[in-house]
């Protein structure tokens, strides 16, 4: 009787779990149902499956506006998304570093002034950037994405890898001294290695963040050569009313596809970055 009731419970929990999952899942399925559709059925036919399958929305989508084809604007997004990320990773990592094992002047005042960054609203920023960037004629450019990268200012980031790399025990370090490792040795052998988890959740949101940023992009770029995919996709969107629907959708499904296969293909070291408190044996 008692594991017919367990049965029955994880049968009721799995139901559940997958009406759940479905209904999470329903605008994704939509969205790659109606890039399918004739332009004129996406939302006069009420049923999820297109009544004639068509690829024009895809190939329309492809040519982009008159100039520029939706191409370059994953090529700019690839460009910027990729270089953003390593970079940043790598700053990141180093800062982390630096507040979690090294003892320096100021260094409980400056973590502090790094938490309160923390806690700013990323749109009080953009105002002075952007004064700042027009000085430096970096408007209608890469730079003001890619330059701040090589300064860890990614608070949070920082944070997260301060906190992983403070749960690696320092017996490991003082042994790299004994044997005669520097600073930079015991961060390039021992400390980053270790740290592979929490790198990878970096390089994880920091991608998908770049990669989905539209209000930032949409300020410092001005040249259709220069969009990024969020970019190019408003373009599909006419004020006056005229809007290529099919288009957007079909382009909307390409623009998840590397965020799907980087998501998963990293799902292992994501879960251990997030979960893991220390080093198991």
């Amino acid at each position: 009787m008692k594991r017919e009731r367990s049965i029955l419970s994880a049968i009721i929990t799995h139901l559940i779990i997958i009406i759940l999952g479905i209904s999470m899942l329903y605008p994704i399925i939509w969205l790659i149902m109606a890039s399918f559709k004739e332009a004129n059925q996406i939302f006069s036919n009420p049923k999820l499956l297109p009544e004639v399958w068509t690829l024009q929305n895809y190939i329309n989508g492809w040519k982009g506006i008159h100039i520029v084809s939706f191409g370059t604007f994953f090529t700019n997004s690839f460009f910027i998304s990729v270089t953003c990320t390593l970079i940043n990773a790598v700053a990141c990592s180093v800062t982390a570093y630096a507040f979690a094992r090294l003892n320096f002047i100021g260094k409980k005042f400056w973590f502090a002034i790094m938490m309160v960054t923390l806690m700013l609203p990323g749109h009080v920023t953009t105002l002075p950037r952007y004064v700042i960037f027009r000085m430096f004629g970096w408007v209608d450019t890469f730079y003001p994405f890619i330059i701040p990268s090589f300064f860890g200012g990614e608070a949070f980031f920082i944070f997260l890898m301060v906190q992983f790399i403070r749960s690696l025990p320092k017996d490991m370090d003082e042994s790299a001294v004994i044997d005669g490792c520097n600073k930079f040795g015991i961060y390039f052998r021992i400390i980053l290695p270790l740290s592979i988890p929490a790198v990878i959740t970096t390089l994880l949101f920091k991608f998908l963040w770049t990669w989905d940023d539209f209000f930032s992009q949409m300020i410092f770029l001005n040249s259709p050569e220069l969009y990024t995919v969020p970019l190019g996709l408003r373009l599909f969107l006419d004020s006056t009313g005229v809007s290529s629907w099919g288009s957007m959708f079909a382009m909307s499904v390409l623009s998840l596809i590397p965020c799907f296969i980087l998501f998963f293909s990293l799902q292992r070291y994501f879960v251990q970055g997030i979960t893991t408190t220390g080093i198991k044996g």
